[in-house]
């Protein structure tokens, strides 16, 4: 009976401190939807997004969610064609989903992995190899216990 009143306390005590540090100001926190519309592009409209062009590639990113602590984001992201070698470690761990086109992942060790459009992978912060694509649209979440990756 001790264990559960304990494991009790415990829990009220635990969500109070969650709840409180996002209900600062008494703001209201609501969760964030990624629509059938905002997947078949509209997202790309909002305007918060980022455009930026490299070397001939224009990509489109959007943060459709930042943590309030800036460890947790997801979004939005569209690349042309593009191939990174990534000699450093990936930084942050990742989640993400191809929406349209495909992504051929080498790793340092050899290793190929294609994902295509319906298809899902996941990249841990320490992953380095090749990112190559003809192009292509995911939905992306990425957690960096830093928050450096989200910046």
């Amino acid at each position: 009976m001790k264990k559960i009143i304990l494991a009790a306390v415990t829990a009220i005590f635990l969500s109070t401190a969650v709840l409180s540090g996002h209900h600062e100001n008494n703001e209201v926190v609501l969760p964030v939807k990624i629509s059938k519309n905002d997947i078949a592009g509209d997202v790309y409209n909002h305007p918060d997004m980022v455009k930026s062009t490299n070397n001939g590639n224009t990509t489109l990113d959007v943060t459709t969610l930042m943590s309030s602590d800036g460890k947790f984001g997801t979004g939005m992201y569209r690349s042309g064609k593009i191939r990174y070698e990534i000699t450093e470690p990936w930084g942050h761990d990742e989640f993400f989903y191809v929406l349209e086109g495909s992504i051929t992942l080498t790793s340092a060790d050899g290793t190929v992995s294609k994902i295509n459009a319906g298809e899902a992978a996941s990249i841990p912060k320490e992953w380095t190899g090749i990112w190559d694509t003809d192009g292509y649209s995911k939905i992306w979440v990425i957690y960096s216990e830093d928050g450096s990756a989200l910046e």
